[in-house]
């Protein structure tokens, strides 16, 4: 996993600067960004192997996020992060071509194992 690029999205800042020190730690580049049009900037000049997208967020939400990057970067693997009492949300992730989502607040072991399950996905695809 150590060649992986991670993208985490979330406007929460202590979430998101703990998952990105978390995966820095597990030897994995890791950037944040505090919401959806930040992310698409980043994305339009670097590349990124995963995003760990938050769903609900000011501005550009992860649903509309993660449709810019499946059209300009539809190799990217998407985690969808959604705080939701129902999945209805994950699941319009999932049909936009998500990955997979998990609801918040997620134990940082399962967001681990959702990143390398998807970085492992993306490894298999061929290029």
């Amino acid at each position: 996993m150590n060649r992986s690029k991670i993208l985490v999205v979330d406007d929460d800042d202590d979430f998101c600067e703990l998952v990105v020190k978390k995966l820095i730690h597990n030897k994995m580049n890791a950037e944040g960004a505090k919401n959806g049009s930040r992310a698409m900037e980043i994305l339009k000049h670097k590349e990124f192997d995963v995003v760990v997208l938050d769903v609900k967020m000011p501005g550009v939400s992860g649903i509309e996020t993660l449709k810019w990057i499946k059209t300009n970067q539809p190799r990217v693997e998407v985690i969808m992060l959604t705080g939701d009492v129902s999945v209805e949300a994950g699941i319009t992730g999932m049909q936009a071509g998500a990955f997979d989502y998990v609801s918040k607040p997620v134990p940082m072991n399962e967001l681990m194992d959702k990143i390398r399950q998807a970085f492992e996905k993306k490894l298999g695809q061929k290029i």
